[in-house]
């Protein structure tokens, strides 16, 4: 397996990761003894990065990970999770400091951690790339010691380049 960095994050992560969503269950059934299976398959092959979300089976996801991670406590497992989808409709202002934090605390529970690796915002709406206050909340969220960095997961080329702004 080749690893790189990841940003200036300090992580030296797998160049292939493990995609959670379908672990979730909600495109299917999925048997959570398959998807434990299949999460230490990709450990064992070298992969070190799993991206999951809140919203992968309402949780069910993080909870997995979860699992993996204490079944695998001497395995460095870097763990990128994504919030926001859980709005009903996307809005400038569901990407409130009470709803961040919100997500992030459900998110810290579920995987069972005290810090975050990596919080994605999970393809917010476009407006929140021009307030900064949204991303001021995500700093108070690493002060806090909830978050250690944080990123935005897009949808098209020009959201790319707005975040990155």
């Amino acid at each position: 397996m080749n690893y790189k960095p990841l940003g200036r994050t300090g992580m030296h992560v797998s160049t292939i990761s493990f995609g959670a969503w379908a672990i979730g269950g909600s495109w299917g059934t999925v048997n959570d003894d398959d998807s434990m299976r299949a999460l230490h398959a990709a450990i064992d092959a070298g992969i070190n990065f799993i991206d999951t979300a809140d919203v992968y089976g309402d949780g069910r996801s993080e909870r997995l990970v979860a699992r993996l991670k204490k079944e695998r406590p001497s395995d460095t497992i870097w763990v990128a999770t994504k919030a926001g989808r859980q709005l009903p409709v996307q809005t400038l202002s569901g990407y409130s400091r009470a709803n961040l934090t919100t997500w992030v605390d459900a998110s810290l529970a579920r995987l069972e951690c005290e810090t975050l690796d990596l919080l994605q915002l999970h393809c917010p709406h476009p407006d929140v790339y021009d307030h900064a206050e949204v991303f001021g909340f995500l700093d108070d969220l690493v002060a806090a010691g909830k978050v250690r960095h944080y990123g935005v997961s897009v949808e098209t080329v020009d959201e790319a380049m707005r975040a990155i702004r």
